[in-house]
């Protein structure tokens, strides 16, 4: 930081000097001059200024509230996510693992609105014009009318977008940004937080849509300030293997509409293709029923997906191991022994493996039921009967607790040919419902009937 300047002013007089001196110029006295720091003529103006915008303090009742108005992308899948299209004015942040596909959905999902009529901008940091160009051309956007800008100073930034007025613009990525008002590197804590603050004012001043692409760390976490995450209106996570065609992208917040929605993508030649019907990508095509397999159906925010769990048990050696894929590790050895204390079922000295296809991870406890399930039809080697979900949480004690929104789970399985349920008693539908048709439905609120249950089935 420049140093600050200093002057001397006499105690007697007042009057001011640039140096020490022994006798006041002014008035002749002796050792009256004190340092002191100059007060600068120009008016103090601190970089956030123009981010303060004043206000009147008005009554909650007194304020218009109207319903944001939504911008469909062009991608259903996107669209539900987001709650129903892009939002004027927010901003969305939306990170991922390199190589996933973020810079490809939005690439086209900017297409998709300027063919619709929409004012677009696509600044890259990480990219030449000529590789997004190139990008383009391999997803079959020909003629694209895409504005692109290549640049990282936040000032050139703002005033492009002050100038062009988009309707949506995609900054990729943040962590290539820095602003000249600060002298550390772009990434660095400082610069992100700058930037998106400012970004952030920006949209909401002009009513442009932004959406920054963000890095991920090892962990898969968000790179930079957890504050970045607070100042932004949705924050999406781009998940899924390299080495599958899928990709989910996962809604953590989202000021405009539901958290924890799902939406599920394709990626192909011609870039990523939303799936309509997730259900087929995580059940397995057996022509027999298999031992160790159950369907399930779990919620991804407000879509019911039938997820294939699978198991398998071994015979073990003095040390047997329990190893889950797409569920809590910890939750499959409470599991197990509740499966023994309550139902009689003993895997002290085998190896347990479960696995929930299509490299979907399953948090929540209403997949209790389908696992120990599929680990008792393992275990015996006897498969479940053709056709056949279950569902539901067990507790320590034995009991099956019933699952949030159990009726559109059944709903599901019914209008995908399922014909046998096992559910918590709580979730078993009251009346005969047209929607259930072909769908038996047995309702269970301990674990030891669920076991009897399978094996009169089986």
């Amino acid at each position: 930081m420049a140093k600050e300047k200093t002057i001397y002013t006499c105690n007697e007089c007042g009057g001011t000097s640039p140096r020490w001196l022994g006798k006041c110029p002014h008035c002749n006295a002796w050792n009256t001059l004190i340092e002191s720091v100059a007060e600068s003529s120009a008016p103090t103006k601190n970089r956030f200024a123009a981010l303060a915008k004043t206000a009147e303090v008005t009554t909650l009742a007194d304020i218009e509230a109207t319903d944001v108005q939504r911008t469909p992308t062009g991608h259903d899948e996107l669209d539900r996510v987001l709650g129903g299209g892009v939002v004027e004015g927010g901003v969305v942040l939306i990170g991922g693992d390199p190589g996933i596909g973020k810079s490809t959905l939005l690439l086209q999902a900017l297409d998709a609105l300027q063919r619709a009529g929409q004012k677009t901008l696509y600044v890259t940091g990480e990219e030449s014009g000529a590789q997004v160009a190139l990008r383009s051309r391999r997803l079959g956007l020909d003629g694209s009318q895409v504005q692109v800008l290549a640049e990282i100073q936040l000032e050139k930034i703002l005033a492009t977008l002050s100038a062009h007025k988009p309707a949506i613009a995609v900054i990729d990525s943040i962590q290539t940004v820095y602003s000249e008002q600060l002298t550390s590197a772009p990434g660095s804590v400082a610069q992100v937080r700058e930037c998106a603050a400012h970004l952030t004012r920006a949209a909401k001043a002009s009513g442009t849509a932004i959406v920054l692409v963000g890095h991920v760390t090892k962990e898969g976490a968000l790179a930079g300030p957890r504050v970045l995450e607070h100042m932004v209106d949705t924050v999406l996570y781009f998940e899924g293997d390299t080495h599958s065609s899928f990709r989910l992208i996962r809604a953590i917040k989202n000021r405009f509409g539901a958290v924890n929605e799902i939406g599920v993508f394709a990626m192909t030649e011609k870039g990523l293709k939303g799936v309509s019907n997730p259900s087929a990508i995580f059940l397995s095509q057996h022509s027999e029923p298999v031992p160790g397999s159950c369907v399930m159906v779990t919620l991804e925010g407000t879509r019911p997906m039938l997820v294939e769990i699978q198991a398998l048990v071994d015979s073990g050696g003095p040390s047997p191991r329990r190893l889950s894929v797409g569920l809590d590790r910890d939750r499959l050895a409470m599991l197990l022994a509740v499966l023994h204390r309550h139902a009689g079922v003993a895997c002290m000295d085998q190896d347990v493996f479960v696995n929930a296809v299509g490299g979907v991870r399953i948090s929540e406890p209403a997949a209790d039921l389908a696992v120990m399930l599929a680990i008792t039809s393992s275990l015996r080697g006897r498969a479940l009967p053709k056709g056949f979900i279950a569902f539901g949480e067990v507790g320590l004690a034995g009991e099956v607790r019933p699952a949030p929104r159990g009726q559109e789970r059944l709903k599901e399985a019914a209008k995908l040919g399922f014909s046998v349920a096992v559910v918590p008693k709580a979730n078993a539908p009251k009346k005969n419902d047209k929607a259930f048709e072909g769908l038996t439905i047995h309702g269970v609120d301990r674990i030891e009937e669920a076991m009897e249950l399978a094996r009169s089935l089986a």
